[in-house]
């Protein structure tokens, strides 16, 4: 093994890391916990709130959990621009 080959797997390693603790990186997948909306918005749990009351962002609700989806949030900010 070689110095090389050892800078590639910290890089590796650090891209993953990176991945699972989801910076540097949008969110995956099509449905959102509240979590990963307010820190993809940088907002409050209150404003996600007024957003979701206000009527809008949708949010569906399983099991006592608000999930909003994906796409919603994208429609949203361009809709903003």
């Amino acid at each position: 093994m070689t110095k090389k080959d050892l800078q590639q797997l910290k890089l590796e390693l650090i891209q993953e890391m990176r991945e699972l603790l989801g910076k540097g990186s949008e969110p995956k997948g099509e449905w959102l916990r509240s979590g990963e909306v307010r820190r993809m918005l940088k907002i409050s749990p209150g404003t996600l709130q007024n957003l979701r009351i206000s009527g809008v962002l949708r949010s569906t609700k399983v099991g006592g959990m608000h999930f909003y989806s994906y796409e919603d949030i994208q429609k949203m900010l361009q809709t903003a621009k």
